[in-house]
């Protein structure tokens, strides 16, 4: 009998490669059961598939619920996908695309209705299930896509850039639907995405892939506040990383450090007692609704970027040009170490 401290995903020292191209390269890690994991970056894609089975590693081992699943086709795995393009049968019904697999497995119809209005009802769709993909939203054909995903109750969904074809606006709201959603159905997701905001938004935990190598795993906040590496740092969300001799005049060594422009202000008098500063010039401000993001080249090299929050809607954007004093608490510093090996 599995115990229930087993992790619903293991890959141990997983390797996959097409030609030169190592897409996964010695990879392990567990995802833990009723967890959402977000992998992001190079590599998140291959990884998916390995999971679902549509690819086989070269090398290493992957267990889904502790059961080591070399060489299990996909239909044999206990794991759906949604895909971006929500692979939709046009010819069918919302309710007859929901219960397809059902139909596939000869199931009653009067139990595919129920358990499909079930599915309906759960991902805000009741009442549609006589109208055709065509009629309806992209919003509206991604959760048809999750409803078949789940009415086979997989103990892992696999997700893959399931909202990369909505517009901004929708696919905000349904990072927060799909989210509750996982909390309702309690079961595991690996959700990939290519956009760092949404991995933060939507993981409880978030492994960020480098040439097909995991430079760091953990929470969302962890990851977003203290980065283990340059490329963390650059690549989930915006970072000034801090090199060589740049780092050596800000900090009074050479070790590279990074900050979020969020963590530096804009001084309008003397620093505060112990607070690191840098004096520069604007070189351009960006204003982004609730905040500004300004660069500004520093005297003596290199530059940082920097936001600040428009809280005073009478404050207007420092021109280019404009000298300023730059001051940060050194806490706010991460210290950064090389990729991942």
């Amino acid at each position: 009998m599995v115990q229930a401290t087993t992790p619903a995903v293991r890959f141990a020292d997983v390797r996959r490669s097409f030609g030169d191209v190592h897409a996964i390269d010695g990879v392990s890690f567990e995802i833990a059961d009723g967890e959402l994991l977000g992998p992001s970056g190079s590599g998140k894609t291959t990884c998916l598939r390995l999971i679902a089975g549509f690819e086989q590693p070269d090398a290493g081992a992957i267990a889904i619920h502790g059961a080591d699943v070399a060489g299990v086709p996909p239909y044999q795995r206990n794991v759906n996908t949604v895909f971006q393009d929500y692979a939709l049968f046009p010819h069918m019904s919302v309710g007859e695309n929901v219960e397809y697999a059902l139909m596939i497995r000869k199931i009653a119809a009067e139990e595919r209705r129920k358990r499909s209005d079930q599915m309906l009802d759960l991902v805000k769709l009741a009442g549609m299930r006589n109208r055709k993909p065509a009629q309806l939203s992209g919003g509206q054909r991604q959760r048809v896509a999750l409803a078949r995903a789940l009415i086979n109750q997989p103990r892992v969904l696999l997700l893959d850039e399931p909202l990369g074809a909505l517009d901004l606006k929708l696919r905000e709201q349904m990072q927060v639907e799909l989210k509750a959603l996982q909390r309702q159905v309690g079961i595991t997701f690996v959700y990939v995405t290519h956009d760092q905001g949404e991995a933060l938004a939507m993981s409880d935990r978030l492994a960020v892939f480098n040439h097909g190598r995991i430079e760091q795993i953990g929470t969302p906040a962890s990851i977003y506040e203290n980065p283990a590496t340059a490329f963390v740092a650059s690549f989930v969300g915006i970072s000034n990383v801090c090199e060589g001799g740049l780092a050596q005049r800000l900090s009074g060594a050479a070790e590279p450090f990074s900050i979020r422009p969020e963590k530096i202000r804009i001084a309008d008098g003397p620093p505060a007692a112990g607070w690191m500063q840098a004096d520069g010039v604007v070189q351009s401000a960006v204003y982004l609704g609730a905040a500004t993001r300004y660069t500004v080249a520093l005297d003596g090299g290199g530059q940082l970027a920097v936001m600040q929050q428009n809280a005073d809607d009478s404050v207007a954007a420092l021109a280019a040009g404009t000298r300023v004093r730059l001051t940060w608490q050194r806490r706010h510093q991460r210290a950064l170490g090389g990729a991942r090996s």
